[in-house]
């Protein structure tokens, strides 16, 4: 019973009942007319007003208007009639279409897209998604019969400390690099022109806050599938994210969503907005950078030291080593899992070894140790390459714990002296040039590694010298037919070999390819390893190391 002091005296007014209000219900007055008591009975009334009650608070259901799902009704019945074989086959057509229409474009005619191309594009894209190498296009390049035709241009006003890293967009219509002196530059790789410059943010007198964007080196680039975003990182621990075409910036994360150390390491997950992040924290951050998302993921620990390197293909997964804890992980994000790798061995030279140092008295037995693993490269989704302090590339398996094979010495070694504090010559030792970088074309059996020894090996391919300075970035890309069908590139001035683009050639592979090249006269990540000036004892044909890009076009051979 309800509390006689809550009790009110004044008579409660009756809600009207949505049947009362609908337009083909009857009105009060005409039921009483054409009705009597014994027609409508009691119980079912007061049933019907508590029914109506309760429909009254949920809201007046005539003024929905539910016409407006009836178009996603007639949609699902016609998916529910389609059988499994005619959605096959109405894909099928999709993508063939979309194949005639990629082949159609530009001045090609009809015999051009044949059934053969359509059969080999089909092919390619099963390759693909299997993750295994399937581009075999190494001896299209060079053969042992004709030298290899590289022409190269270098990106001149460009910046003024070391170069750290290089960004391709996919189309190849657009190049980044970052320096040490914290700015962004936008490059066309087509004709060598400086497009936009992002500089370090300062504070002005008195200006208090947070600044937004860089302030301090940006060691590392990425972009996204799309070519639509540009991710930068260095020693501020931001991650700032811009838009590739503007260079305006569209969201930062720093604090508690990013790294709390120096973020060395930036990689997008292939055709998607999945962004993996390493530090010198010991921790890979993921990030979803979808326009609708734009936040952050999850973290990955593991590693005992550095993150230095991480890189990453189409699969939900990704590479990484830890500088001194000399290990390589391969993570399973889906899985939560991951596979270490342990490096660390003691490489011997190979007994065939010609380097630029082998005038060096020879010491049999002799073999370094790897102490520190640099940079990680994928080849496909169950192959990837290390590289260390010791000169040795590695190449791994998921198979193997070991590596299937290793290259000690890549890049040669230098003569060191021996001084004591006393000042006396105590003898010369052997140094290993070190790997700083390493790139791989995607599922191919392509890739090069580059050292501070003057040059880039090409991996069955040849080397390509002549470029002093230390190799802290490298970028392989094989752009589209639109890329080579530019009349103002810089490489047809230069070169008698400038391809005029073949569809049928491009099938099959063989065309040619873009490397970019940043070079530096320090290490990206410190000061520890130095270039000196060219003095007496240097080749004199050898230009003095400077801090640039290049942009290297590599020309398959013509039969």
């Amino acid at each position: 019973m309800p509390d006689t002091f809550f009790a009110s005296d004044k008579p409660r007014k009756r809600k009207r009942t949505t049947a009362q209000s609908t337009p083909d219900a009857p009105s009060a007055k005409k039921m009483k007319r054409k009705g009597s008591k014994q027609n409508i009975p009691s119980a079912p009334k007061k049933r019907v007003q508590n029914d109506s009650s309760e429909d009254s608070d949920d809201g007046d259901l005539d003024d929905l208007d539910l016409r407006h799902s009836e178009p996603e009704d007639s949609s699902g019945d016609e998916d529910m009639d389609e059988t499994p074989a005619e959605k096959r086959l109405r894909l099928a057509k999709m993508y063939l279409d979309s194949l005639k229409q990629d082949f159609a474009e530009g001045d090609f005619d009809a015999a051009d897209v044949d059934r053969d191309i359509i059969n080999s594009r089909l092919k390619q894209d099963v390759l693909e998604h299997s993750g295994k190498v399937h581009l075999f296009i190494a001896d299209k390049f060079f053969s042992s019969s004709s030298p290899p035709d590289v022409q190269t241009l270098e990106l001149k006003k460009g910046h003024r400390l070391p170069l750290t890293s290089i960004a391709f967009s996919s189309t190849g219509n657009s190049l980044w690099s970052s320096g040490k002196e914290g700015s962004i530059i936008k490059w066309d790789p087509r004709t060598g022109k400086k497009l936009r410059t992002i500089h370090k943010a300062k504070k002005a007198n008195g200006e208090k806050g947070v600044l937004k964007g860089h302030t301090d080196e940006v060691l590392a680039l990425a972009v996204s599938g799309d070519d639509r975003y540009l991710v930068s990182s260095g020693r501020d621990k931001k991650i700032v994210v811009w838009e590739a075409e503007s260079m305006e910036m569209v969201k930062e994360f720093y604090g508690p969503l990013a790294h709390r150390d120096t973020i060395g390491g930036l990689v997008f997950r292939h055709g998607t907005n999945q962004l993996y992040s390493a530090s010198f924290d010991r921790t890979i951050k993921i990030y979803d950078l979808s326009p609708s998302v734009m936040g952050y993921v999850e973290t990955l620990f593991g590693h005992q030291d550095s993150i230095l390197s991480v890189d990453a293909l189409r699969g939900e997964t990704c590479v990484s080593v830890g500088g001194r804890d000399k290990t390589v992980r391969y993570w399973k994000v889906h899985d939560e899992t991951q596979l270490v790798f342990r490096g660390g061995g003691k490489a011997k030279e190979h007994k065939g070894d010609k380097s630029d140092s082998a005038k060096a008295p020879s010491q049999d037995g002799e073999g370094f140790v790897e102490g520190s693993l640099e940079c990680v490269a994928m080849v496909d989704e169950h192959t990837f390459l290390s590289g260390g302090d010791s000169g040795t590339i590695s190449l791994w398996s998921m198979a193997k714990k070991k590596p299937i094979f290793a290259y000690p010495l890549a890049h040669g070694y230098e003569i060191q002296e021996i001084v004591t504090i006393d000042d006396e010559d105590a003898g010369t030792v052997r140094k290993p040039r070190w790997i700083t970088s390493l790139a791989s074309l995607r599922y191919s059996d392509l890739f090069a590694s580059g050292s501070y020894s003057s040059s880039i090996n090409i991996y069955k391919l040849s080397s390509l010298s002549n470029i002093p300075g230390v190799i802290n970035s490298l970028r392989f890309l094989s752009p589209p037919r639109t890329f080579w069908e530019s009349q103002d590139a810089w490489w047809r001035e230069n070169s008698s070999l400038a391809p005029s683009y073949d569809v049928a050639g491009a099938a099959q592979g063989a065309k040619p390819l873009l490397l970019a090249v940043a070079v530096g006269q320090e290490h990206r990540l410190g000061r520890w390893l130095k270039l000196p000036a060219k003095d007496a004892d240097s080749d004199p044909q050898l230009p003095k190391p400077k801090n640039h890009c290049r942009i290297m076009v590599l020309f398959p051979t013509r039969t």
